[in-house]
């Protein structure tokens, strides 16, 4: 049975809310049909316990504001004035949506108001944000929501203790970290199946942890970090973790999400879905949602045309730019940032609100990035009024919003702008028309950005005509590489930001002619590095020492689509996906560009190593392991000899059990023919002819003709 309320309640609620229940025509009121109001029903108690549904009362974005000052009608305005202020910089309050209640005795307010916004998350955030606030020393607000009052009125007249449940600790979620053969796990999409397995090149084969059919929709993603493992739903976006059963710890409810993002500490979760108008008139809608990872709460959402999230940089969905919110400040997942139109909007993930209230102004901003460590904004306006205004780049701190270095940049037709993984340099690509404006040369800005006064050299390549087809930084390190010249066989330059005799500049280390190479790889540890041809080059490998500027090996996987290191930087992956409908599955390589094994698998869609967090050693601390490498090597040196005589021994096992499994056969044939005899005999009239003696060898003679020619003689006397 349902909770029986007294009418006297009614009407005490419904006075302290302002709502005169004469004035209410109750014969008006037409109930939704089949409507149970939560009262359960016989026929319905088993889906109710299979899925227990939440009712909702309807008022989810009205919250009451308690402990408010009780002002006299002329400062009524003024009162309702200062609330407003406060409340609208959390949300968007509804029109008529804000009400004071006035005693109809005194005429002055009762010390509460009403405040009712777009959405319940909006609600839900100015109740967590301004519950305490402090107007002034004899009001501090106490603000609940509407809902909350039916929570507060079912309070027992006598307390009563709290159940308390036995704790049952949860499944470490880092437990993968701790695989006694130090190995990484990854995640690949066949067909309908998901599937996570350890990469064991010792055995020269994956080992499977944990498969499931349709997992995911469309998509998986690791969060940058690896602690878990997100799946796409129609529902909405789910999180999965552990080392082995990758239990579901978590779900986001969002209608037809179609993209996701993690922010780069995993403490939040942003989901993107497109939604096509049914009136043409009408405009493509997006809805952008911030999640708790942990919680699963809803800390903001974004509603708007697709036009609205279309500014800077490229990708995404509906010509939506994807991620359209950028995160920076480090892994703390301080801030986050997106590009409106001639404004950049910085968030602040403690209150999810603008920084100071408002955006930055920068006319016709088109591009910026964060540097990976700190919180530096790079960003990148275009030329304006006909080239009368430069183009420029600037790095300005948040969130104090301080422009620490500008360039100004003239005869832009592109660029483009790549942070070192450090964050210590900035390489900007400029592409610059001509005198003519025919033709287009490139150039590179180089940001010193950990020096002082961030000093910028200017690097142009021997032909700065040559077309740059790739540009990647050495992680955690001072070189870069550079694909430049013409298809199909460029030219791979190596650069410096150090030299032995000068720190402040950039040298170039060598220069390879002629490779069938259009992308770069560099291992997560930096040193290596591989040039690829993919797509036209037919998957073209080759393995490059940069520390020994050597080629290491060379190697072809056909059709390559994709390329991925190991968080180690001790394995590579190379991967023919279902863009192609031959060659699908993987190949692991190690790093120096031997072949380990091959994985082919129909209908391939995708290949993930599982991300590692950093490193808790510190750095003085991993050069004493890299020195010392040898004396810690030789507990994996035996085990490595231990696996290699265990394949040996399985090799030994496995030629054996064939050749005995001939054997079987043979014995098996010869048996059978023996038993034939008497039926053979039989056919050939009694006559035995398996004995190879009683046939007889007879010499054949066979004349051949090699050529016939025809002579016609004439007998010229006769003819006289």
């Amino acid at each position: 049975m349902a909770e029986v309320i007294s009418m006297a309640d009614i009407e005490a609620m419904a006075q302290h809310i302002g709502i005169d229940l004469s004035k209410v025509d109750v014969d008006s009121i037409k109930l939704p049909p089949g409507e149970d109001f939560g009262i359960k029903s016989d026929d319905d108690e088993d889906i109710l316990q299979a899925d227990p549904l939440e009712f909702e009362s309807g008022f989810q974005n009205v919250i009451v504001v308690d402990n408010l000052p009780v002002v006299a009608p002329e400062k009524f305005e003024k009162l309702e004035g200062v609330v407003r202020k406060i409340y609208s910089q959390i949300g968007t309050i509804k029109e008529d949506g804000l009400w004071m209640p006035v005693s109809q005795e005194t005429q002055k307010t009762l010390g509460y108001c009403f405040i009712e916004y777009n959405t319940a998350q909006e609600a839900e955030l100015a109740r967590e944000k301004t519950n305490g606030y402090k107007l002034d020393k004899s009001h501090i607000f106490a603000v609940n929501s509407f809902d909350d009052f039916d929570k507060y009125m079912k309070v027992p007249d006598e307390w009563t203790p709290a159940e308390i449940k036995p704790y049952t600790p949860g499944e470490n979620l880092q437990h993968w970290l701790t695989d006694e053969k130090a190995r990484d796990q990854f995640v690949i999409r066949a067909g309908s199946d998901t599937e996570v397995l350890w990469n064991d090149p010792r055995q020269l084969k994956p080992e499977l942890v944990y498969r499931r059919t349709f997992w995911t929709e469309s998509f998986v993603q690791w969060s940058p970090l690896g602690t878990y493992l997100a799946t796409v739903h129609r529902q909405g976006a789910a999180v999965w973790g552990g080392a082995a059963t990758f239990n579901r710890l978590m779900r986001y409810a969002h209608p037809q999400v179609k993209l996701i993002d993690f922010s780069p500490g995993e403490k939040y979760l942003v989901t993107y879905s497109s939604h096509e108008p049914s009136n043409p008139r009408d405009t493509h809608r997006v809805v952008l949602n911030i999640f708790d990872v942990r919680t699963g709460k809803l800390m903001r959402d974004f509603k708007g045309s697709a036009d609205e999230f279309a500014a800077g940089g490229a990708g995404g969905v509906a010509g939506v730019s994807w991620p359209v919110f950028r995160w920076g400040g480090g892994k703390d997942d301080k801030y986050f940032a997106r590009i409106g139109k001639n404004v950049i909007s910085v968030y602040e993930s403690e209150t999810f609100s603008l920084i100071d209230k408002k955006s930055m102004r920068v006319e016709n901003v088109i591009d910026l990035c964060w540097s990976p460590t700190d919180p530096i904004l790079a960003l990148f306006v275009p030329e304006l009024g006909s080239g009368n205004q430069p183009a420029r780049v600037s790095l300005v701190q948040i969130p104090g919003k301080e422009e620490l270095r500008q360039k100004n940049l003239f005869s832009v037709s592109d660029c483009k702008m790549y942070w070192q993984s450090n964050g210590d340099y900035l390489a900007v690509k400029v592409d610059r028309y001509t005198k003519t404006k025919k033709s287009t040369y490139t150039g590179f800005e180089l940001f010193r950005i950990k020096e002082r006064d961030i000093p910028i050299e200017v690097l142009e390549l021997e032909n700065k005509n040559d077309k740059i087809i790739a540009f990647a930084w050495e992680p955690k390190g001072h070189r870069f590489a550079v694909i430049h010249g013409d298809s199909p066989r460029p030219d791979i330059s190596f650069y410096s930001m150090r030299t032995t005799h000068n720190t402040g500049r950039v040298s170039k280390l060598t220069t390879l002619k002629g490779k069938q190479a259009n992308a770069l790889f560099w291992s997560p540890a930096g040193r290596f590095i591989i040039l690829a041809g993919l797509k036209g080059f037919n998957g073209q490998l080759e393995f490059y020492n940069v520390d020994e500027l050597e080629t290491m090996a060379t190697g072809e996987h056909f059709m390559a689509t994709d390329i991925e290191w190991d968080p180690t930087g001790r394995y590579v992956a190379t991967s023919v996906t279902s863009v192609h409908e031959m060659e699908n599955g993987f190949n692991i390589w190690s790093f120096h560009g031997k072949l380990l094994y091959r994985i082919p698998r129909d209908h391939f869609y995708q290949f993930l190593w599982r991300p590692r967090p950093p490193s808790f050693l510190s750095s003085e601390k991993e050069e004493e392991i890299a020195k010392n490498l040898k004396k810690y090597s030789k507990k994996y040196e035996a085990e490595d000899q231990d696996a290699s005589l265990l394949l040996s021994e399985q090799d030994r096992e496995k030629r054996r059990m064939l050749q005995e499994e001939w054997d079987r056969w043979v014995k098996e044939w010869k048996r059978l023919h023996e038993e034939e005899k008497l039926y053979r005999q039989q056919l050939r009239d009694g006559e035995a002819s398996d004995e190879e003696e009683e046939y007889e060898a007879k010499e054949v003679e066979v004349e051949e003709v090699l050529d016939v020619t025809e002579e016609v003689e004439y007998d010229f006397e006769q003819q006289e």
